[in-house]
């Protein structure tokens, strides 16, 4: 759809959980462009709904891993290239729970909390000193696979769908936003 409507993309598959592969990422956006305009930070796993006393350590390791540990590697990675930008944006996907958790998300839900922290720090830590604002963007009820497996048997037609999220945020990002802005997407 990029390349139809004109514009260019380049894919660039990659391991989040491995953070030499952002590294080389980051590398080779350096390489091709002086600066980064927006760094979404969306990519999160659920890991199995349980009682807190049960999650697994193992499974726990990888939600963390992916949901905060690659995300901060992002942020670190990308810092550089987001300060050259005239309006550097960084928006991390967050989810409800990490405000108001709930039983059996306990994983999901401490690996979002933590995702917020280290976004509005990182908003709180640059908007002193640099062009770079970072919100948070919770997309409430959204059609998609990962709700799907949190809710099976749910008709996703009755719920917003990704489109419409991906709307909200652009609308967002066309704002001048204050750092450490917070936007939960409605219908």
């Amino acid at each position: 759809r990029i390349h139809q409507g004109g514009g260019s993309a380049t894919i660039a598959p990659l391991d989040l959980t491995d953070g030499d592969s952002i590294a080389r990422l980051a590398t080779a956006v350096r390489e091709r462009w002086d600066a980064l305009d927006i760094l979404v930070l969306n990519a999160a796993m659920l890991g199995s709904l349980m009682p807190v006393a049960q999650i697994d350590g193992k499974e726990f390791g990888k939600v963390l891993t992916l949901n905060v540990l690659a995300q901060q590697t992002m942020i670190a990675a990308f810092d550089p290239l987001l300060r050259k930008s005239e309006a550097g944006r960084v928006l991390g996907i967050t989810s409800s729970v990490s405000e108001e958790p709930r039983a059996y998300w306990g994983a999901y839900s401490a690996s979002k909390a933590a995702l917020d922290a280290l976004v509005l720090s990182y908003a709180d830590e640059v908007k002193n000193i640099s062009n770079v604002r970072a919100a948070l963007v919770n997309p409430g009820a959204t059609a998609t696979l990962m709700r799907a497996l949190a809710f099976p048997g749910e008709d996703q037609s009755t719920i917003k769908q990704p489109a419409d999220v991906a709307n909200a945020v652009v609308e967002l990002l066309k704002q001048d936003f204050e750092t450490g802005y917070r936007l939960e997407v409605t219908r």
